[in-house]
């Protein structure tokens, strides 16, 4: 049997033919991959809430910073979408926090959410709702029929390509034209 290659701090990039309306032109932040399974956060779909708006219904007695309503929520995946997730710059200490690399940390605790909009939080965060999430064999499946490319993880993309641009960054960060990918499996 074959030892399992972690993904953890890798981005999970859908391949142009995935259809799947809610993984469509895709990246997802994995947060957790081994032989359980794998959890991951999708960093390029916006949610129809800013954080503004998430902050009224956690904290109704509170004045945010202006700012807030800037900020967007993404949609982080299809499961649990009424968890929040915060991936984030490396600076500041959170309840329940956990580093998934350098200068990467993911925190699911509200303190978090409080700090930002009160302009207090970390310098990179990442506000999504939801995580996307594979049963023990089911992501390796999906790759061996071609769904997603992966990439190791680059805290640019991360935190300061603008959303709508981070697919096409993540792909032009494997060096291949995506375009020119057959979504036929190929076995030498």
């Amino acid at each position: 049997m074959t030892e399992l290659k972690s993904l953890q701090n890798h981005f999970l990039i859908a391949m142009p033919s995935l259809e799947d309306p809610y993984f469509s032109r895709s990246i997802t932040y994995i947060c957790e991959h081994n032989s359980e399974g794998a959890m991951g956060i999708v960093i390029n779909q916006p949610s129809n809430m800013n954080l503004k708006e998430l902050l009224e219904q956690t904290d109704k007695d509170t004045e945010f910073a202006d700012s807030t309503s800037e900020h967007i929520v993404l949609a982080g995946g299809p499961v649990s979408q009424e968890r929040g997730f915060v991936l984030h710059s490396d600076d500041g200490g959170w309840s329940s926090s956990l580093k998934m690399a350098p200068g990467v940390v993911v925190t699911t605790s509200k303190d978090i959410l409080s700090a930002i909009g009160h302009s207090e939080g970390p310098e990179h965060a990442i506000i999504a709702l939801g995580y996307a999430g594979w049963e023990a064999g089911q992501l390796e499946k999906e790759m061996q029929e071609n769904a997603w490319l992966t990439v190791e993880a680059d805290t640019d993309i991360l935190f300061n390509t603008p959303v709508h641009k981070k697919w096409q960054s993540a792909v032009k960060k494997l060096g291949v034209d995506v375009w020119q990918l057959t979504p036929q499996v190929g076995h030498a």
